[in-house]
């Protein structure tokens, strides 16, 4: 084993010449990240570092359990490409704490969903350097300034300004998930001049998230005028016969526009994540040898 042998992505593990014994940087730990673990196994191959110290490193691969409360899923960025995300509601503040606290030891970003500005304050409290997205109503434990990781953009379009929360949801989330954004807001069929007006935002978009409440219409007159994938995104926005969202949901199941998809009523994270997937496969299929 040579001095200063040092194992896993940016200096993870260092080799101690004087007794050799591994020590653990706590801000650089990044177990789950595939090239992380791909570089462990090689090491081992190698005879660089033992078999005893890799089975140590990666105990926690499968969960790691968080008080009686919790078990963390590490191993999800290697068969999904994205970490686990805290929900919020029904957490209490010090729960969220813990888990943000034990899964920032394994993953660059830790984000927690639905996260009212009553408990980010008291979280703020336990998590100093964790930031707070009021509007999309997310926090997170990430990089000052995020830099896009994948190629493509994502097109973000709400009907209405009442829908924001839960475009902003999907907005924060696809840039927090290293993905390039962009967002256009208030364009529902109402004045349809607004988007017309904008449509340099659906030409330039590789994929669409459109968020609309009320009727639900705004989907099918994006989907009808885009040549990428469109993910339509009810809210619970709107009259009583709105249904909580409901409406919403059954236009957008029945457009006539081809090249939709539809999540969830206020699934802002959920469009997001869909969007990073598709995005994500499209990469690797142009990464396939077949296709070069």
């Amino acid at each position: 084993m040579g001095r200063g042998f040092s194992i896993f992505a940016r200096g993870l593990f260092f080799c101690n010449p004087y007794n050799l014994e591994f020590l653990h940087l706590r801000q650089l730990v990044i177990m789950t990240q595939p090239k992380a673990l791909q570089t462990l196994l090689e090491a081992v191959a190698a005879g660089e570092i033992s078999p005893t110290v890799a089975l140590d490193n990666l105990k926690h691969l499968a969960y790691e359990p968080v008080g009686d409360f919790a078990k963390i899923d590490h191993h999800r960025t290697i068969r999904t490409g994205f970490p686990e995300v805290i929900w919020g509601p029904g957490k209490t503040p010090e729960q969220i704490a813990q888990i943000m606290e034990a899964m920032r030891l394994r993953n660059p970003i830790v984000m927690a969903t639905r996260i009212e500005p009553d408990v980010f304050a008291k979280l703020e409290e336990k998590v100093p350097d964790v930031q707070y997205y009021p509007m999309a109503r997310i926090c997170a434990i990430a990089p000052k300034t995020l830099q896009p990781k994948y190629s493509g953009t994502i097109s973000l379009i709400s009907a209405g300004t009442a829908d924001l929360a839960v475009a902003e949801e999907a907005a924060v989330t696809a840039e927090l998930s290293g993905f390039q954004v962009q967002r256009l807001w208030d364009v529902g069929v109402a004045g349809i001049h607004r988007l017309l007006s904008n449509r340099q935002v659906i030409s330039e978009a590789d994929v669409l998230i459109v968020v609309a409440g009320m009727e639900g219409a705004l989907p099918s007159v994006v989907a009808g005028l885009a040549d990428c994938p469109v993910i339509a995104v009810p809210t619970s926005v709107g009259y009583g016969a709105n249904f909580g969202g409901l409406a919403p949901l059954l236009t957008m199941l029945n457009s006539c526009a081809a090249g939709i998809g539809v999540v969830n009523i206020d699934n802002g994270f959920g469009a997001a994540v869909l969007a990073g997937q598709i995005l994500r496969t499209a990469h690797k299929l142009m990464r396939s040898p077949e296709l070069k």
